[in-house]
């Protein structure tokens, strides 16, 4: 287990109550990235485990999961069917982002068009969501990794902070000739797709940093750089826009919470 230098009492509670976990404690918040590559270099099962603190593992999802890597060696990763708390299915299975997909996912645009073709595509709407299925990559909430598959393709990318690094992983490894699956016959519920109102600059940045750093590795400094300026323009425009709202008066307090995060985002370049 690795600590990221919580202030919570976790580091003593853990020491305390479960004594037999190997913990790493950091004295500062290294990443999401860095502190999983630290638990996978002392780790030594046959699979590592990619699994966020905000999820419940439903029955036996775990054992289904190392069932079929075990009977399907040509899988170097696989990831289970998400749930929302409230049993709704998650997205969590994707085809690898174009340009166009960046522009719009995760962007003003997407709010705007919330249905459009290129997001639909990006999400694998045209295939069923109890199928199993080979993808381009699963979302890293929770992903199990051939212990084969990351001796060869390498660990987690440390250059994301945190967000697209399994994106990266994945992409690494079907380059390497592995393959990706969507396993919806293993369950998890992931709380973190959660909807509010508050926004967290430091969120925004770190995704939208990883979003660029992407394309500049995966496709060319030039698409990199557009979309940079993009995205960049995007929160600029919701700037104004929240600005205006707050000067006649609607929502003040939410309104001025947005215009700092949104120029903090403005101020970190995303760079």
């Amino acid at each position: 287990m690795v600590d990221n230098a919580s202030s919570d009492g976790s580091v003593a509670m853990v020491e305390e109550e479960f004594p037999q976990v190997r913990l790493i404690a950091n004295s500062e918040n290294v990443g999401f990235t860095v502190g999983n590559n630290q638990s996978i270099a002392v780790s030594r099962g046959r699979y590592v485990l990619l699994l966020n603190p905000d999820t419940e593992i439903v029955g036996d999802a775990l054992a289904t999961m190392v069932e079929y890597l075990d009977h399907h060696p040509q899988v170097g990763a696989l990831g289970p069917q998400l749930l929302n708390p409230d049993g709704s299915i998650q997205s969590s299975r994707r085809r690898f982002p174009t340009l166009a997909t960046a522009f719009l996912e995760s962007t003003i645009l997407q709010q705007w068009f919330p249905r459009n073709r290129v997001t639909r595509h990006y999400y694998i709407t045209d295939r069923p969501d109890d199928e199993v299925q080979e993808v381009d990559w699963v979302t890293g909430a929770c992903l199990l990794a051939r212990r084969e598959t990351i001796e060869e393709v390498g660990l987690l990318d440390e250059g994301f902070f945190m967000y697209s690094e399994e994106l990266d992983w994945c992409r690494r490894i079907k380059a390497q000739g592995w393959q990706v699956v969507y396993l919806p016959t293993a369950r998890v519920i992931h709380h973190g797709a959660q909807s509010s109102e508050q926004v967290k600059s430091f969120q925004h940045i770190q995704f939208q940093r990883s979003k660029v750093r992407y394309f500049h590795k995966h496709h060319s400094s030039w698409q990199a750089e557009v979309l940079r300026l993009f995205i960049l323009a995007t929160y600029l425009y919701q700037l104004i826009v929240e600005a205006l709202k707050w000067l006649v008066g609607h929502k003040r307090p939410l309104r001025m919470e947005r215009v700092r995060a949104y120029w903090r985002v403005l101020e970190s370049r995303l760079v």
